[in-house]
């Protein structure tokens, strides 16, 4: 369960958007005239002309359930958690609506009220969203529901279409995006799955707008998928992969050129006392591998020979 608080100025806008939707049901209601949507926006106008000075009078809070949820979710508990949220919240003694709309994999509703109550008084938004964690996660206890990291333990098995394939895109994406660099190498992962990028264009320009992933005979808009897959977003998390990488490269040369220059310090001081000091034979590993140095001693070994050599002629 998850609850969204918004605030706005247009009774109208809002109210149309909740209502006249081929897909939205109204469950319950209080304080309004229920003849049409007009009429439930006038209702609500005339009210907030109790208080006009408060700007932002129309409150708009979607609540959101699992799709582990969806079974028990029958129109009356979904009124039960609406009615228990707004009690929680403060809401009370004012207008409101609670619609359900079936447009979405997982159930949820909007709870549209008047943040003019019926008094004519406002109805605080003082720490709202610090309270609506706090409340839905109280009604998530209370009657056993899922918390919003359920998308990774969704039994897709038990899904049906368009919710399985959109799950399957879901996880497909994820696992993606923890891979690709850019675009190209993103789009090739997900081909791997069958699904293919559309991308939605600003007009007649290059311009990208907008994203869907598409498998098979469905097609989701990344946003429908979750809130994270949308065009920007994509687009910065491979952004930053990118950086990353590039970043980890910088750190593999630049480690690779230490480790250069520590081996070549390492072997001229180890021939510096040829240079630089007396010369012995003692100062060389007689067990080295290493082909110049046994080359070294050899030539070394040699002169020393023919010096002895000279030596005892002339005695």
């Amino acid at each position: 369960m998850i609850g969204k608080i918004i605030k706005g100025k247009s009774f109208k806008g809002c109210i149309s958007y909740v209502l006249d939707k081929e897909y939205s049901k109204l469950l319950d209601s209080e304080g309004v005239l229920l003849g049409d949507t007009k009429s439930i926006i006038n209702s609500f106008y005339m009210q907030s002309l109790m208080n006009p000075k408060l700007a932002k009078s129309i409150g708009h809070i979607p609540l959101a359930y699992a799709v582990e949820d969806a079974p028990k979710m029958t129109d009356e508990f979904m009124v039960q958690l609406a009615k228990e949220y707004m009690q929680e919240m403060k809401i009370a003694n004012t207008q409101y609506i609670i619609v359900r709309h079936s447009d979405k994999s997982h159930p949820h509703c909007h709870i549209v009220f008047n943040r003019v109550d019926n008094d004519g008084k406002t109805i605080s938004d003082k720490n709202d969203r610090y309270r609506n964690t706090k409340v839905c996660k109280m009604l998530k206890e209370r009657y056993g529901l899922h918390f919003g990291e359920g998308k990774e333990k969704v039994n897709l098995d038990s899904l049906k279409d368009p919710d399985k394939t959109k799950y399957e895109i879901y996880h497909a994406v994820n696992s993606a995006l923890k891979l690709a660099k850019d675009w190209r190498q993103f789009a090739s992962i997900l081909s791997k799955h069958g699904i293919t990028i559309v991308n939605k264009y600003k007009g007649k320009t290059d311009e990208v707008q907008g994203i869907s992933f598409k498998k098979g005979d469905y097609s989701f808009k990344g946003s429908d998928i979750d809130r994270n897959f949308s065009y920007s977003k994509l687009n910065n998390r491979l952004t930053a992969n990118q950086e990353q990488a590039k970043n980890v490269a910088k750190e593999i040369t630049k480690q690779d050129f230490s480790n250069e220059r520590t081996a070549v310090t390492h072997k001229t001081a180890s021939s510096g006392s040829f240079i630089s000091g007396g010369f012995s034979l003692f100062d060389i590993n007689p067990n080295s591998t290493n082909p110049e140095e046994e080359q070294f001693i050899n030539e070394m070994q040699r002169r020393k020979r023919k010096k002895n050599k000279r030596r005892g002629r002339s005695l």
